[in-house]
């Protein structure tokens, strides 16, 4: 790619930045449009967890992703009780969700600078940053619909979590990858293999169960 093309990619990207009157000539971050947002001052990243999805729980193997209609729907709850600058609705999100929903700026800023174009927020800067509020008429949209909105927060509760069982198994069948004779790299193979299988049949018996309700 030329360097060209490659600055051509970098504008569109810093399109949102210059909407939310961020400039030209701000150290640019992979994912982090507004270092201004970080308490800790410009060019330092903080707050964000070591994960890089946009919108839904980060780091791999996490919950669900969040989709847009859940961000949107956060972010319009959380503004409803009280005005926050966008660093803020990041780290309250996370703290709802006892860290399993990190967004990253990458889905906060966009949600945002749409719901300023659709009349729904007003933003006023305040020492470099822009503090976020909802107008009259995005009070009243989030009256009228939250109900059916539910809890955008709940998806990411405190329920079974199989990444660590994960991680467990991952790094015994790795040690009779490196350790094992062929045998038993064969037997570890059946027994991955059977587990794989049990496993959807556990989803099997969901679905099973679903159609046999009536």
């Amino acid at each position: 790619m030329s360097n060209m093309n490659r600055r051509r990619g970098r504008d569109d990207a810093d399109a949102p930045l210059r909407a939310w009157g961020e400039g030209a000539g701000r150290r640019r971050h992979h994912h982090r449009p507004f270092d201004a947002e970080d308490p800790r001052g410009p060019g330092r990243r903080g707050g964000r967890g070591r994960g890089r999805g946009h919108g839904g729980p980060q780091g791999r193997g996490g919950p669900r992703r969040a989709g847009r209609g859940d961000v949107r729907a956060a972010v319009l709850l959380l503004l409803k009780e009280d005005a926050m600058y966008g660093y803020q609705l990041m780290q309250t999100i996370t703290d709802r969700t006892n860290g399993a929903w990190r967004p990253s700026a990458g889905a906060i800023y966009p949600t945002l600078q749409q719901l300023e174009d659709e009349g729904m927020v007003h933003t006023s800067a305040e020492g470099g940053r822009k503090l976020v509020k909802l107008t009259e008429s995005g009070r009243a949209y989030v009256e009228q619909n939250a109900e059916s909105w539910g809890d955008p927060f709940a998806f990411a509760g405190s329920g079974p979590d199989l990444r660590g069982p994960l991680r467990d198994l991952h790094g015994a069948a790795r040690q009779v990858q490196m350790s094992g004779t062929a045998a038993q790299v064969a037997a570890a193979e059946k027994i991955l293999a059977d587990a794989r299988r049990a496993l959807y049949m556990i989803l099997a018996g969901d679905d099973a169960a679903d159609q046999d309700t009536p």
